[in-house]
């Protein structure tokens, strides 16, 4: 009989998590009972619910970042002390979190432990974090992560066990006290996932063509996965994936599937002997970035045609969809869409919880961030490599060049043209008093002049889900001109360091998306810095990075 360790501990400041979980640099969680805390918290949290621990599943895995390993030997001797029946551990502590959210649906777990700071970097001095998904397998909505923040509050003492590290790298079944711990290969229940949707011998045949592809899973977590299926399941060539080995500092990179963090797969795409199609993932594998030879395709346009040919292109789909969703954000594209099918549009607050509630209740089928996430009801986070499998479909169907296909869509719906400017490490005191006292301003503006037009809204996007009910406010400053162009001015809440703004910036013209992008939106970028006082509050006015 395995000995359960009641261990003496006093409530730790700071560890309310957020949309994504709970994240900090990693020397923070490494502090004496930090993790534990949340851990024991999150269990405390979950038990409140009625779950009985004694007949349910955990799932743990992560990105690979440091501190993945340690902290996944704490949690499983945590879950087998709190009388979890079943623990599933990703071989080498390996999860992504679309298929964290694929093995929790297929598996009927209670819920799983992603350990991952998404997009961010890596390393003993850069970021960690925790984040707990329900048994739907998507994010745990704000009741839960209230009551989780409320655990770490009162929190006392944690649960734990005297035992040998598990060795993560061989797949085995055991069991630690009355706890069955398997590691097991979670490569599988997402490929199996993925062969349920995509017509996986249509693709095989595409890359038999000569079809050239790359794909740079930036020593993160897809590196396993896209050799699985790009390179065993589909034919691509050895040597298609890069950078496939996950590290803990991700190889010195950031991890985020961007122009600016993914320049060298930008510049290998550049020229007339690039190969056909390119993508990326993050660093825990739910977001894209797709690219056709000298062309990007923006995450919003990238929603709009993966909904408009899924009936007719991927086999998943082939009944249609229930409903399109995007963030407030992102760009109106995906709206058109929606329109020309028939299908509803929800426009809902940044967070993909947003996105689980429609698809539970059959409202939604397909839905996307302009952050560069994308993803269907096949799991309740947003999915990297499904939306290079959709790219795939399309291309296959089409025998359309990537650039052909987008210029083919904007020809016939017309063009949102977007960007999203990012300004990093602000003050957090000095930038929340800017956006204040712009909220302030918003009840003057309508009728203002702004950028070669004039403001016909200004607001503060609040949203009532149409499914429970439960209202959101203060989700984004929306400025909308009677042009049809509009600004969005959101700080934030997904760094561990400073605070970031980022300004979102659309304009809509039917001209086949011929324009020069920064001409579009170069009027529009200069009105809001005005309008923000960026300069005179922090002391900046150039983006860290433009998407």
């Amino acid at each position: 009989m395995t000995e359960v360790k009641t261990v003496a501990t006093m409530a730790i400041d700071g560890q309310k998590p957020g949309t994504s979980g709970l994240r900090k640099k990693t020397r923070v969680f490494m502090q004496p009972n930090y993790l534990e805390n949340f851990i024991q918290s999150i269990f405390n949290a979950v038990a409140e619910q009625g779950v009985d621990f004694k007949e349910s599943l955990l799932v743990v895995g992560g990105d690979g970042r440091y501190y993945n390993r340690t902290a996944i030997q704490t949690i499983v001797k945590m879950a087998v002390a709190n009388g979890f029946a079943k623990v599933m551990v990703g071989r080498g502590g390996i999860v992504s979190t679309p298929a964290m959210s694929a093995v929790i649906r297929r598996r009927g777990a209670v819920g799983g432990i992603v350990l991952s700071a998404s997009h961010n970097p890596g390393g003993i001095d850069a970021d960690f974090g925790v984040k707990y998904n329900i048994t739907n397998g998507g994010p745990a909505p704000e009741a839960v992560t209230e009551q989780i923040f409320k655990q770490t509050q009162q929190i006392k003492e944690y649960l734990t066990i005297d035992y040998p590290n598990i060795d993560l790298d061989k797949e085995a079944s055991f069991r630690v006290g009355d706890t069955e711990v398997i590691v097991f290969d979670p490569v599988l229940d997402y490929v199996a996932v993925m062969q349920s949707l995509f017509d996986f011998a249509a693709l095989r045949r595409l890359f038999d063509s000569g079809f050239r592809m790359v794909f740079d899973a930036m020593h993160a977590v897809t590196g396993p996965y896209a050799k699985e299926i790009f390179e065993n399941r589909l034919g691509a060539a050895v040597g298609t994936v890069l950078n496939a080995i996950p590290l803990e500092d991700f190889g010195g990179g950031h991890p985020d599937p961007n122009q600016v963090y993914a320049a060298d797969l930008v510049a290998r795409m550049s020229g007339s002997d690039a190969p056909d199609f390119g993508a990326a993932s993050d660093g825990d594998g739910d977001r894209n970035l797709i690219l056709g030879r000298d062309f990007f395709v923006t995450p919003g346009d990238s929603l709009a045609l993966i909904a408009a040919y899924a009936k007719d292109a991927i086999p998943g789909y082939a009944d249609g969809l229930a409903g399109i969703a995007r963030s407030m954000p992102t760009s109106s594209a995906a709206d058109l869409v929606a329109h020309s099918l028939g299908v509803p549009l929800y426009e809902t607050p940044t967070g993909w919880k947003f996105f689980g509630n429609l698809m539970d209740a059959g409202l939604c089928t397909i839905c996307g961030e302009e952050s560069f996430g994308t993803g269907s009801n096949h799991i309740r986070e947003k999915d990297g490599i499904w939306a290079v499998l959709c790219w795939l479909s399309i291309l296959a169907k089409t025998g359309e060049s990537v650039s052909g296909i987008v210029h083919k869509h904007w020809e016939k719906f017309g063009r949102n043209y977007f960007q999203r400017h990012d300004f990093e490490g602000l003050e957090v005191e000095l930038a929340n008093k800017m956006v204040n006292l712009l909220r302030e301003k918003l009840p003057s503006l309508s009728g203002r002049s702004f950028a070669e037009s004039r403001v016909k809204e200004a607001d503060d996007f609040n949203y009532a889900d149409p499914v429970d009910g439960s209202v959101s406010s203060k989700q984004g400053i929306r400025i909308i001109l009677e042009d049809g162009s509009r600004v969005v001015i959101r700080l934030s809440g997904t760094g561990t360091e400073g605070a970031t703004l980022r300004l979102y910036l659309e304009s809509y013209k039917q001209d086949g998306g011929t324009a020069d992008i920064d001409s579009v939106l170069g009027s529009l970028a200069k009105e809001t810095l005005a309008l923000l006082e960026l300069k005179q509050h922090c002391g900046v006015e150039v983006p860290t990075v433009i998407t």
